[in-house]
């Protein structure tokens, strides 16, 4: 059983298109059918039902799924700790960022890292932060920088970095734009354009509202904060932002009730070991920290 047979059983399995998966793996489809016939020859099992353009895997296929991601991440780590020997940061980092974090926190971390070290492939994902949560739980890869999970999770190790404030944010011409502040009962009159609400911010507001036995009236909904702070900025409704995104384009408020904040840093998988490159990247990470807090 070769490597390159579990790429294109692993390929296959995951996009359900043997022409998709030889797009992904830059080969030609029938060199990857010719694959999986070997590995299904190999295993004297049926690892795919092709029905019309639909291929689903089989039971047997069901179980040799986990197991080829596992033998092909092994062979990924041991690659990585030979170069790692050297002690030369080089190599591929992957990576899932949060786009309000990509482009607020991240540009000046990111041309320094590549300035320092240049052999490094830098692999990024711009995904929403709960998406990223999911990848680095599965293994699927090295970081992530997003904002940090409510709730932590045996398997994952969280290295907080930045404290972000939040505010309620409306337009200048909005009905309580005059108030210092705003309580979720003066709130729950009037439009909420809230994050999603299976985001972790969008959490933080429901469960203020949940507390109170209140509801919001949803205008809109999308991940995007910057998309949010435009609609709010011609009258759309109300929302909670980050102080590091607010500009004179909308009114800030505080709300009364309590202080809002989140907490953005960098999650790993504990049992995935990391890259000398992994770890020249945290470790300018709580550089910025620590800069933050001088």
């Amino acid at each position: 059983m070769d490597t390159e047979s579990l790429k294109a059983f692993l390929a296959v399995a995951e996009l359900h298109s043997f022409s998709l998966a030889a797009e992904q793996l830059f080969i030609t489809q029938p060199a990857v059918s010719k694959r999986i016939a070997t590995l299904e020859s190999q295993l004297n099992c049926k690892l795919f039902d092709r029905i019309g353009r639909n291929v689903h895997l089989t039971e047997a296929g069901h179980a040799l799924l986990p197991q080829s991601r596992r033998i092909l991440q092994d062979i990924k780590e041991a690659v990585r700790s030979i170069h790692d020997l050297r002690g030369h940061v080089s190599g591929r980092l992957s990576m899932g960022i949060s786009h309000h974090i990509g482009l607020h926190r991240l540009p000046p971390i990111l041309r320094k890292y590549s300035q320092l070290y240049p052999d490094v492939k830098l692999d990024i994902d711009f995904m929403d932060s709960e998406q990223a949560h999911q990848l680095i739980l599965h293994g699927e890869m090295d970081l992530a920088v997003i904002t940090l999970a409510p709730t932590s999770e045996q398997q994952l190790q969280s290295i907080p970095i930045w404290e972000d404030p939040l505010k309620v944010a409306v337009a200048h011409n909005h009905a309580l734009a005059h108030n210092q502040s705003v309580t979720t009962e003066m709130l729950s009159q009037y439009t909420a354009l809230p994050p999603g609400l299976n985001t972790y911010t969008g959490q933080i507001i429901k469960d203020l509202f949940d507390q109170r036995g209140l509801k919001m009236t949803i205008g809109m909904s999308t991940n995007y904060l910057e998309t949010i702070k435009v609609m709010v900025s011609i009258g759309l409704g109300w929302s909670i932002l980050p102080l590091t995104l607010l500009d004179d384009s909308v009114t800030a408020l505080e709300w009364e009730e309590q202080t809002l904040s989140r907490t953005l840093g960098c999650v790993h998988h504990r049992n995935r070991s990391l890259s000398n490159a992994a770890e020249a990247f945290i470790e300018l990470l709580k550089d910025a920290r620590e800069d933050k807090f001088r």
